[in-house]
């Protein structure tokens, strides 16, 4: 406790010698950040240069900002709010235009949407079928309301608690909720489009023999 009291404390004067124009501690907000950042854009946004562009105008608007961080929040939380809506506004300016990567990784997620689509396996021919879903993703996510990429991106892979989500969206918890559910119905309906049109059946686990249908 007393750790994380000191972290807090620590942090809090980072952001109190950014607000008066210490560049240094800016840096090192930056620092502790830039990860999160760049992670959540990659995402968002399904290519790496892509990511790299958006996550340094994402610190220069929070740099142009910081003054006005009202510190009610955490400022993760914050400037995840800057990235998501950097990306929002970039993904609208870009409506229509087909902009997916398949070079980049999705890491899995416990009880995510991955789950809910196929199983785990190990066997070489899993791996691969496994490989090929996560590209069919990256193209799905593509086709999805930017709302809800947003929820899925936060709490499928960047694993936010949905109190955290509610935070970054100002939704109300109630409306997060909802709107992760329907997202995740949302992409598995484009990723079931996309088997269709290139003539693939969706796995479903074996019957037991003698069993009814």
């Amino acid at each position: 406790m007393a750790i994380e009291a000191s972290a807090e404390q620590g942090m809090k004067q980072l952001i109190s010698r950014a607000k008066q124009g210490d560049m240094t501690a800016f840096e090192r907000l930056v620092e502790q950040h830039e990860k999160i950042v760049y992670n959540v854009t990659l995402k968002m946004m399904n290519h790496s240069e892509d990511a790299k562009d958006i996550s340094q105008e994402v610190w220069i608007k929070a740099y142009r900002s910081i003054e006005n961080f009202d510190e009610r929040s955490a400022f993760s939380t914050w400037i995840y709010r800057i990235a998501v809506n950097t990306c929002i506004d970039e993904m609208r300016k870009r409506k229509g235009k087909q902009c997916f990567s398949l070079d980049n990784e999705l890491e899995d997620d416990e009880g995510s949407w991955k789950q809910e689509i196929a199983d785990k396996g190990d066997t070489p021919e899993e791996s691969l079928m496994r490989k090929e879903m996560e590209n069919e993703i990256v193209m799905a996510l593509e086709t999805i309301s930017e709302d809800y990429k947003t929820v899925i991106v936060l709490r499928d892979m960047q694993g936010l608690s949905y109190e955290e989500i509610a935070e970054i969206t100002g939704l109300a918890l109630g409306t997060v909720k909802s709107r992760i559910s329907r997202a995740r119905n949302n992409l598995k309906e484009e990723i079931l489009n996309i088997w269709e049109r290139n003539g693939r059946k969706p796995r479903h686990k074996n019957r037991k023999e003698g069993s009814n249908p």
